[in-house]
């Protein structure tokens, strides 16, 4: 089991949104009003103290201009489109038998018209992601990983006014080393801001896929979308 951050993640956020995906290819209209000012989405992203005791800030944060990998593998994350006031809150919970992290990015466009560039720039990366990759073990100064497969897809989100995509990466590590890792990176624009929330949970032991892991990066990212006022 993870840290006791994750025994508590469910009931601090009871009162996110629970998102869900979409099957159409149109996007809702872009919901009308004045543009979202920079420090109302540096307020609306969550904090360590929003989740649970066990979760802090990183020692080293990620580039704030670097998105986490939408793809599988060791590929590089997006760099951020070009335009936006870039807002970052990474977090992390690390336990003895796996960790979670949350890295939000909030990106406050000029207008609405640029975020909706902004957002199907990042799309085109999705979209572009092989569904499948098998990566061998590796062992060096930067990681210490088995070998395992990871499974790539991207589904429509429409919530609330927000539209955008979700990508879920699930790896399966070599059974003689038995744990799973999961990811969401979810792409959400409203009006002039794309909200990027990535939410990843590594678990030891054998089990397919991390219990909660579904509902909780649903709760995550619905949680700032409410607080934006979705």
């Amino acid at each position: 089991m993870l840290s006791r951050g994750a025994a508590v993640l469910a009931a601090a956020l009871a009162g996110g949104l629970a998102l869900a995906g979409c099957s159409g290819d149109d996007p809702a209209p872009a919901p009308t009003g004045p543009p979202v000012e920079v420090a109302t989405v540096r307020g609306s992203l969550l904090q360590a103290t929003d989740i649970g005791a066990t979760w802090r800030a990183p020692e080293e944060p990620p580039p704030a201009n670097q998105l986490v990998s939408f793809c599988g593998g060791d590929t590089t994350g997006p760099v951020v489109p070009p335009g936006p006031q870039v807002v970052a809150a990474p977090l992390v919970d690390e336990g003895t038998k796996g960790a979670q992290t949350l890295h939000q990015t909030g990106l406050v466009y000029p207008d609405a018209a640029a975020a909706a560039a902004g957002l199907a720039s990042l799309r085109a990366v999705a979209d572009a992601c092989p569904p499948t990759v098998t990566m061998p073990a590796r062992d060096d100064a930067q990681r210490r990983e088995p070998a395992y497969t990871e499974t790539v897809r991207t589904t429509p989100l429409d919530e609330g006014g927000w539209t955008g995509f979700v990508v879920i990466r699930h790896k399966t590590y070599d059974p003689a080393h038995p744990s799973t890792a999961d990811t969401a990176v979810a792409v959400l624009t409203r009006r002039n801001v794309v909200i990027v929330d990535a939410y990843a949970v590594y678990r030891l032991g054998a089990a397919s896929t991390s219990p909660q892991f579904d509902t909780d990066w649903k709760r995550l990212v619905g949680t700032v979308l409410n607080r934006l006022g979705a």
